[in-house]
C-alpha cells in the first residue's frame, strides 16, 4: 500500500503529460516524429476542407500574418506550393519547440489520424493507471493541462497501451487558457473548475511552471521522471522544497480525504 502524504487535501489534481504521466522521450521520439513524416500528406489529403480553414488561420497567426496574407494564400499560388509553405512553418515551429495555438491544432488532427489508424499507441509510467484508480475512489477531480491542443490530449489517452484512459478525466485545458509559465492562467482554470486555487494540485516537472501555478496559489507536486531535465539541485525526491512535493513516483502519492 503506498504511503500517504497529509498535505495532499485538494479536491483537484490538475496534470502535466509529458515528463510527469509520460516518458518525454516518447513524445519527443515517436510523436514528434510522427508529424515531421506526416503533416505534408495530411495536408495534401485534407486540403480545401472547411474543417482546415481556422487551424491554417491560427497557424498564420502564430507565424506573424494574419489570415488573409498567410504565405499559402497568395494569389495564383499551387495547392502543391501552398502545402509546402505550411509544410515548412510547421517545421520551423517545431525546430524551435513552438507551443503556438495553430501548430497544437494542426499536431492534434495529424495525430488523430494516426491514432485513429493504429500506428499511434501512447504510453504512461507504469504507476499513472493504480495512482488514478486510489485517487478516483478518493473523489479526486482528475484534469489535464497540457500544451498539447484539448484534442491530442484526449486522443493521447484514448489510445494508450494500457487502455482507453478517457473516463479518469472530468476536463482539459491547453494553451487556449493561457500560457503554463503565467499564474494568470492557473487562475482562469481554477475559476473555471469552480475551486479556489488552494484546491488543485499541479502535478509538473518544469521550474518554471512550478513558479506560476505556485504564484496563482496551487498546490504543487514537481515529477522527477527518467529523461526529465533537471530542476534546481535542491529539488530531491521524497522532500519539499517551499512548500512544494519532489516525488519520482506516483505511487508514493495519496489524497487523505475524498471530495466533500
Amino acid at each position: 500500500m503506498p504511503s500517504t502524504i497529509p498535505s495532499l487535501t485538494g479536491r483537484c489534481a490538475l496534470l502535466d503529460i509529458e515528463g510527469t504521466l509520460a516518458d518525454i522521450r516518447f513524445v519527443y521520439d515517436v510523436m514528434f516524429p510522427y508529424i515531421r513524416e506526416h503533416v505534408q500528406a495530411y495536408l495534401h489529403a485534407h486540403w480545401g476542407e472547411p474543417s482546415l480553414n481556422p487551424i491554417l488561420d491560427s497557424l498564420a497567426v502564430d507565424g506573424g500574418f494574419s489570415a488573409a496574407q498567410a504565405p499559402w494564400r497568395s494569389a495564383g499560388l499551387a495547392s502543391s506550393a501552398a502545402i509546402e509553405s505550411v509544410t515548412e512553418l510547421v517545421h520551423r515551429f517545431m525546430d524551435s519547440d513552438s507551443k503556438t495555438t495553430g501548430l497544437k491544432a494542426l499536431q492534434g488532427v495529424v495525430w488523430e489520424a494516426g491514432f485513429r489508424s493504429g500506428k499511434l499507441r501512447a504510453e504512461v509510467f507504469e504507476d499513472v493507471v493504480p495512482a488514478f484508480e486510489r485517487w478516483r475512489r478518493a473523489g479526486v477531480d482528475m484534469r489535464i493541462y497540457s500544451s498539447g491542443s484539448i484534442l491530442a490530449q484526449k486522443l493521447f489517452f484514448g489510445h494508450t497501451i494500457q487502455g482507453d484512459l478517457t473516463d479518469y478525466f472530468r476536463g482539459h485545458y491547453d494553451t487556449t487558457s493561457g500560457s503554463k509559465k503565467e499564474a494568470s492562467s492557473y487562475l482562469a482554470i481554477a475559476q473555471d473548475i469552480g475551486v479556489t486555487p488552494e484546491q488543485i494540485v499541479f502535478f509538473t516537472d518544469v521550474f518554471a511552471e512550478i513558479q506560476a501555478a505556485r504564484e496563482a496559489g496551487l498546490q504543487v507536486v514537481a515529477c522527477v521522471r527518467p529523461n526529465n531535465l533537471p530542476l534546481p539541485s535542491q529539488y530531491l525526491a521524497g522532500h519539499k522544497v517551499d512548500g512544494i512535493l519532489v516525488t519520482e513516483s506516483l505511487d508514493a502519492i495519496d489524497w487523505t480525504t475524498g471530495v466533500a
